[in-house]
């Protein structure tokens, strides 16, 4: 390779202009060699083929190039009749998979062909994890070379990190590949053979994995233990207390000899107090205690202690920690932390250049680049001074087989400041990068040095013997360390407490009693989950965001607020499988199963042994395939027992239906069945709410009263797809009769303050204001699956924020009409504006939490972000906002969905041009030459 040149020095060498065409980024100009590198990603063949000359030709697989077969279009002729042919993989042949080329990926590898035939080298840099490594062999094995193949690895798109990568090729490793195909298939065997268990006995179309249904469970378990939780009420006192004029805040710790109990010193599942040394006082009692402490005196000092503490930096990023502190500071999910990340490591142009931001972001390694660690150094020292400085730090991966990605998640320069870039960066890019750069700086930074002052106040309570203590906690910063490049995030900021000394008297300036409940276990967050599976060993931190987004996917789990919460068709499938397939489930065996692929990607065993023992089992064990076969004439339709209805003396169940989950009591029939919203927790629903929904349900719908206009009676009551409003009853069974008017009920109002005036003016709808002047036609005001809109015969024009629908007249309704239609009205807000937030940071354009057909939805006027399930809306913060609108514009557009006969033509016309490819096992050395 030739010395390196500037981009502006590269004209010989054009970029790209239409990455869809799929055309290499670059294309060689002169020269006797010419070598062909492929990497995954277009983004990234751009970046990388700044840093080369004219002899490199980048192109891109656009990510995997080959996969088993996913549907029955898909299978190859040749092994359709066979029993293992929905695999995908033949167990009867050490589990041989058969590879497919999907059909979007052919014109890839038909343009990567072209290109190799003009190569004399082949260089395979895709990334440098298992995943990367499998893409790179499933290349070698498509495109069959004829010339000498390398494989590259680089860790930071930067001109160093790639000049290295091509001074130190070397040969696919075949360890790494065979470990991420087993980890493949191992995922087939499970989910193919357990997901059509789930349904024949749960509900069509779920799914059942090695990792995610271990996830699931964790979230289960979770809500399990809430709703055995039994809360349990204490008391204390918070006393604000005056030392001189400077006042200060103590809380009451003993009373005599028994201590104030905190809230693990209960039995989460009776309320009980556990523990003998503390007493527990009703609201009565600590009420009494108040009105005489108020009458103590003195309230002296007796203790004062002050100790030093020290508080170590963590290690910078790897994965699975920087998508648990994205979502626990920046409120990212675990997708949109990888995405944003990806973007900052494929590269953005900075002024004149252009080159990755960050290190490769899918790593479990804690380890820096001793260039990384000499330039921190030069950074802390300039910016916080000699003091700050120090010698490098060095941690230790907790991963065994973290060698397969040789750095942490780190800059790529880190004298490249966050502020330098803001205006290059987009708000999510910034935000993310500044996590990244603080943490890696503080990593390299000296200990915090604190001391935390802890006071003993006691006051002799009249009349008695007994003495109430209070204490009271401070904390200054003696060396702030590391804290000071976290100032701005997550400082330890000082508590001051005022000069006090043993003896003294201090004064009462305010005395009350706190109440304080018991909480149940919290359920996890997307942070806290990911921080579980990681403890566990479940999976890899690079699946941790696909994982989490298929069970949500999967209507498993849902969010509310920032929590996961486990939906009642989660119940039901962790109940099954814990039933039938308890083991399978079981974190621990997951984690040996990751075990086993990390010994395979060590080189220490094989997979076919372990494949097999999985699926055909291994001496007295059966395996799974023996398992299912055995279980499921056993399996029956799961439900969820709720309790017994008092009343009756029927049990009452949750079951799953083909439109959600209900509740029934007893056997069931007419007023016994009752569906359940959406968004409701199961751990909230107790006997007396599924009591009371069968209520309603048997009660009917409830009358609001009469339309004056038709007389008709106006009902407001719930269907499957939620409240709505009615005008006259249902028809009865059987007849033909066209079905009465309804409206939806605006989400978020309570159904028992729905008046019969509200009702009237949601039934409005449609409403004709006039007639158009000019055609003659109706002017109508009306609600479609866009948002409100005006229609006068063929032309419709959508209303603007500040128009009602309720009260648009026809003057306003013309004006609009006479308006040129926008080209994609779908995009403009809708009118009904539940809140104002303030303005987005980067545009300028106004935020604003508005009302539409299917719930409420933030928005900034060119993007729509849907409010979680169970969130109200009416809390939702600007902050919140700004991050649910980033993440939906950062998420991939949906495709068009194609009728069912072209799909299903083209899927045969692609298998008919293509044979099966078979895998030629992963155990025997992979041809590939080094120049």
């Amino acid at each position: 390779m030739s010395e390196s040149k500037a981009p502006a020095e590269q004209a010989g060498a054009p970029l790209v202009s239409d990455e869809s065409e799929g055309t290499p980024a670059r294309r060689r100009a002169s020269g006797s060699q010419r070598h062909l590198v492929i990497v995954e990603s277009p983004a990234k063949a751009e970046t990388i083929s700044r840093f080369l000359d004219d002899a490199y030709v980048v192109d891109a697989s656009y990510g995997h190039v080959r996969d088993l077969p996913g549907s029955a279009e898909e299978r190859p002729e040749e092994i359709k009749g066979e029993w293992w042919a929905d695999l995908g993989v033949n167990p009867d042949q050490d589990f041989n998979p058969v590879y497919i080329v999907p059909s979007e990926k052919k014109r890839h590898i038909d343009r990567l062909k072209k290109e190799l035939k003009k190569a004399d080298r082949l260089l395979v840099a895709t990334d440098e994890d298992r995943e990367g490594e499998s893409i790179g062999w499933h290349l070698v094995e498509l495109l069959e070379p004829k010339v000498p193949v390398s494989r590259i690895v680089f860790h930071e798109v930067t001109q160093e990190a790639i000049e290295a990568a091509i001074e130190s090729p070397r040969e696919i490793d075949r360890d790494l590949v065979e470990a991420q195909e087993s980890r493949r298939i191992l995922d087939r065997l499970f989910g193919y053979s357990l997901s059509p268990v789930l349904w024949r006995k749960v509900k069509a179309g779920l799914s059942a994995g090695r990792v995610q249904s271990v996830a699931v469970r964790l979230l289960v378990e979770r809500e399990r233990e809430r709703a055995a939780f039994h809360t349990a009420e204490y008391w204390d006192a918070e006393a604000e207390l005056d030392a001189g004029g400077e006042r200060f805040d103590a809380t009451l710790r003993r009373l005599g000899e028994k201590r104030m109990p905190s809230g693990r010193d209960f039995d989460p599942a009776s309320g009980l107090l556990t523990t003998g040394d503390a007493r527990a006082l009703s609201r009565e009692e600590i009420e009494a205690l108040v009105q005489q402490l108020d009458a103590a005196t003195p309230w002296m000092v007796t203790k004062i202690e002050a100790s030093p503490v020290t508080r170590r930096p963590a290690p910078p990023f790897i994965t699975s920690t920087l998508q648990q502190e994205a979502n626990r500071r920046l409120g990212f999910s675990a997708a949109r932390t990888m995405q944003v990340a990806q973007s900052l490591y494929e590269g953005i142009d900075v002024g004149n250049e252009r080159e990755g931001l960050i290190t490769y972001m899918r790593t479990d390694s804690v380890t820096l680049a001793q260039q990384a660690l000499s330039e921190a150094q030069t950074v802390i020292r300039g910016r916080f001074g000699d003091e700050f400085g120090g010698s490098p730090r060095h941690y230790k991966s907790r991963s065994k087989n973290a060698q397969e990605a040789h750095e942490a998640i780190r800059p790529t320069h880190l004298r490249r400041d966050p502020d330098s870039l803001r205006n290059a960066l987009s708000q999510d890019q910034y935000r993310l990068y500044d996590l990244i750069w603080r943490r890696t700086l503080a990593s390299q930074m000296p200990d915090a040095r604190l001391e935390r002052t802890g006071v003993e106040i006691v006051a002799r309570l009249p009349g008695e013997d007994d003495l109430a203590l209070f204490e009271a906690r401070g904390q200054r910063v003696l060396f702030a360390g590391f804290l000071r490049v976290l100032e701005d995030a997550e400082s330890d900021g000082e508590r001051l407490l005022p000069a006090l000394s043993e003896g003294q008297t201090v004064g009462v300036a305010q005395l009350e009693p706190k109440q304080h409940e018991t909480q149940p276990p919290a359920r996890y967050t997307e942070a806290s989950l990911v921080r579980k599976l990681e403890e566990e060993g479940l999976g890899r931190p690079s699946t941790y965001a696909s994982v989490l987004s298929t069970i949500q996917q999967r209507d498993y789990v849902f969010k509310q607020g920032n929590s996961l919460v486990p939906t009642f068709l989660g119940f039901a499938v962790t109940g099954l499988l814990e039933t039938h397939f308890n083991d399978l489930v079981e974190p621990r065996f997951t984690a040996q199963m990751e075990d086993m692929l990390d010994a395979i990607a060590r080189g220490e065993t094989d997979s076919v042994s372990h494949l097999r023992a999985f699926y055909f089992g291994e001496d007295e064990e059966h395996g799974l395939r023996q398992r299912i076969e055995r279980e499921l004439p056993e399996i029956e339709f799961p439900m969820l027992e709720i309790g017994t209805d008092e009343g009756s003396g029927d049990r009452i169940v949750v079951r799953i239906g083909r439109f959600g989950p209900y509740i029934q009591r007893g056997e069931g029939g007419e007023g016994n069945t009752a569906s359940l919203p959406p968004d409701l927790p199961p751990a909230d629903l107790k006997i007396a709410n599924a009591v009371e929904l069968l209520s309603e349900q048997a009660e009917g719908p409830r009358a609001l009263g009469h339309d004056p206009e038709t007389e008709l009676e106006v009902f407001v009551q719930t269907g499957r797809y939620g409240p709505y409003v009615q005008l006259g009853p249902n028809p009865p069974s059987g007849k033909k009769a066209p079905k009465p008017k309804r409206a939806s009920v605006p989400p978020g109002t309570p159904l028992e303050e729905v008046t019969i005036e509200d009702a009237l003016t949601w039934l409005s709808l449609p409403r004709t204001l006039g007639q158009h002047p000019e055609s003659g036609d109706d002017v109508v005001a009306s609600d479609g699956r866009y948002g409100p809109y005006i229609k006068a015969g063929e032309e419709t024009r959508s209303l603007e924020d500040h128009d009602d629908i309720y009260t648009i007249e026809l003057p306003r309704a013309l004006e609009l009409l006479a308006q040129p239609k926008a080209r994609s009205f779908r995009r403009r807000v809708q009118a009904k504006v539940l809140a104002e937030l303030g303005e987005h940071p980067d545009s300028g354009a106004k935020v604003r939490i508005l009302s539409g057909r299917y719930g409420p939805y933030a928005t900034d006027g060119e993007t729509n972000a849907s409010i979680p399930r169970g969130a109200d809306p009416a809390q939702v913060t600007l902050q919140q906002a700004l991050d649910l609108i980033a993440e939906r514009a950062a998420a991939p557009k949906r495709a068009r969905k194609t009728s069912t006969s072209k799909k299903t033509s083209a899927r045969k016309a692609g298998a008919r041009k293509k044979p099966a490819t078979r895998k030629k096992t992963t155990r025997k050395a992979v041809k590939s030459k080094s120049s």
